[in-house]
């Protein structure tokens, strides 16, 4: 392990914790002065303000921009060939600088994390009181094991350790196993349920904050490298998302929408989030800097060069088959024709007038639309780890376990909670594994978590998912603007084309009946002119109800001899690369992994 990636990190910020500062309440004081390790635990205040950093300046590198590439171009939420297009065409490798970004971010978590959960019992004051360590430390534990989720299901096999100085001390260490690493989360999430209080103060998370992610780890768990899933473990989490629903500490926000408006940061459906600092006073580091990333000109006073991202093909068809899934749809995607009040309010609202789709989720507008909290590289918006969405899939999932399907009305209930909200009728006939999948898809598009519960799925189902990735995915396709026509019934008519090459396309036909043969193009309900318009052949309409298809798959080999870009997926590009600084210093690297020597063994 690099000890300058890791450990200067760790002295630069885990012994200065008093010069970050967050934004909303605990998040919102004045910074202290540096100290040490023996004289910063002086106070309820100062052990609570150690934990500051676990929630926006360690992630910092990772959500800059990695955080889009690895959780949702890799899931294909998305893509465009400008924005992090080698995590989409997964062609990451030890080099590309959002992977080292990522690796290291998340170590700084791991030894911020190490450094709360070893210093607090050594270094508080008397004054301090027993709660605010047992939190302080809860809190620690809770993100040591989030931060090691994250490592398991984007590198696999990773360095678990848990004494700073120590690691500092003999850096070379071997790769733990995947079973491992998993082990260890689980652990650190039963130990932050044991510590955290059962109401978190201050938007501090609770003990249910740890069981919901315990309910997840535990739902990887049951299926990790196994044929089948644990029917034991299936049941601990069936029972842990029951404590967290029943528990009364969380609700689901009315409006799917205003979950992604910084005025409802920290709702009622918040598990677990980034919280980053006022744009007006949060330094480098401490603020959302995805502004730029994600948002485009028409709708914002301040700069962006983003928002190029628009849904892929297999996103466009989850849509098109439930059109009156419109609310999720218009706080995910801008489409043709959508009114929002709130972007640009200052100019009476914006519509969306592209014959295209961009990315909504995290964008906020204009700095009116943000009450004054924005600049142009510091958005106000929280970032997601966990919603209390995802508890209610996770147990319809766990009670589906290894079956087929499910008609289980407990099961039913869990899986209606997001549709209901989302005001879609109720399931009634039995839930898939499919259908937990595309729900998932739906409900957390753009939330940059899709990817990582299909590596969870992989490790389960090896082969159902490299088909659903080979097979139902279609990777590296652009959409341009003009490709996207929204249709009277709400579906989307769609084209587009492969990365390296033209458009599905012909030359053949005179479409217009100028004697002249002109380009048409394949879209997905149609050959269709450069005006859109369905095109003829010998009289008959080529559309879908005069029996046109549109295989995508075979549209594809027929441009790969054209320099086409093909992805496809297998188990040797599923985790990421490790950064190539790491493993050129560290030769356990290619070596075989170990197990990990927990103390209590």
């Amino acid at each position: 392990m690099k000890t300058s990636k890791i450990f200067y990190i760790l002295s630069l910020g885990a012994l200065t914790l008093g010069t970050v500062g967050c934004s909303d309440d605990y998040l919102d004081r004045p910074p202290l002065n540096q100290y040490t390790a023996e004289t910063f635990y002086s106070s309820d205040e100062a052990v609570i303000k150690a934990t500051e950093p676990l929630y926006n300046k360690a992630w910092s590198y990772y959500n800059n921009n990695a955080i889009i590439g690895m959780g949702s171009l890799r899931a294909n939420d998305t893509f465009n060939p400008y924005n992090n297009a080698e995590f989409g065409l997964f062609q990451t490798t030890g080099l590309t600088q959002d992977v080292s970004h990522a690796w290291g971010a998340m170590y700084t978590v791991v030894t911020f994390a190490n450094a709360i959960i070893n210093n607090i019992p050594r270094y508080s004051y008397p004054e301090v009181s027993e709660d605010v360590k047992n939190q302080a430390m809860g809190e620690a534990y809770l993100m040591r094991g989030v931060a090691y989720f994250y490592l398991l299901r984007a590198w696999g096999e990773v360095i678990l350790f848990e004494d700073n100085d120590e690691a500092a001390n003999a850096p070379i260490r071997p790769l733990n196993t995947e079973e491992s690493v998993l082990k260890f989360v689980i652990r650190d999430f039963e130990r932050a349920a044991e510590l955290l209080p059962a109401r978190g103060k201050d938007n501090h998370p609770s003990l249910y904050a740890a069981k919901a992610l315990l309910a997840k780890a535990l739902l990887a768990q049951s299926g990790w490298n196994k044929t089948q899933r644990d029917e034991q473990t299936l049941q601990r989490v069936v029972s842990l998302c029951d404590e967290v629903i029943n528990s009364g500490v969380y609700s689901l926000l009315d409006d799917y929408e205003n979950l992604f408006r910084p005025q409802y940061n920290d709702n009622e459906e918040t598990i677990l989030a980034m919280r980053w600092a006022d744009p007006l006073v949060g330094g480098w580091g401490t603020v959302n800097a995805l502004v730029p990333t994600l948002t485009f000109a028409e709708v914002t006073d301040v700069g962006g060069w983003g928002g190029n991202l628009a849904p892929t093909f297999d996103m466009l068809d989850y849509y098109n088959e439930e059109p009156a899934d419109s609310f999720r749809l218009r706080a995910t995607f801008f489409s043709q024709g959508r009114y929002y009040s709130y972007i640009r309010s200052e100019n009476g609202g914006y519509t969306y007038t592209k014959k295209w789709m961009q990315n909504k989720k995290g964008v906020v507008g204009s700095t009116a639309d943000c009450d004054g909290h924005l600049k142009q590289q510091a958005s106000p918006l929280n970032t997601y780890i966990m919603r209390y969405a995802d508890v209610f899939l996770i147990k319809a999932e766990a009670i589906l376990g290894n079956q087929s399907s499910t008609s289980d009305a407990e099961a039913l209930k869990a899986f209606n909670a997001l549709r209901l909200r989302a005001k879609l009728p109720a399931r009634t006939k039995p839930i898939t594994f499919e259908d937990i999948i595309r729900e998932r898809r739906i409900e957390f598009c753009m939330e940059y978590s899709n990817w990582y519960d299909m590596v969870t799925w992989y490790r389960w189902r090896p082969q159902y998912m490299l088909d659903f990735f080979n097979h139902k995915q279609h990777r590296g396709i652009i959409i341009n603007e003009g490709d996207i026509l929204r249709q009277e019934d709400n579906t989307f008519s769609y084209t587009g084309f492969p990365t390296g090459t033209w458009y599905f396309s012909r030359w053949d036909l005179d479409s217009n009946g100028d004697g002249q043969n002109d380009e048409v193009r394949y879209w997905n309900d149609g050959l269709r002119d450069s005006n859109g318009d369905i095109v003829s052949i010998n009289g008959v309409p080529q559309d879908l109800e005069h029996g046109y298809t549109f295989n995508v798959d075979s549209l594809i080999r027929t441009k790969e001899a054209d320099g086409a870009v093909t992805v496809t997926l297998s188990e040797r590009n599923i985790f990421i690369p490790y950064p190539e600084s790491d493993v050129l210093q560290n030769h356990y690297f290619r070596e075989d992994p170990v197990e990990y020597q927990f103390n209590e063994e």
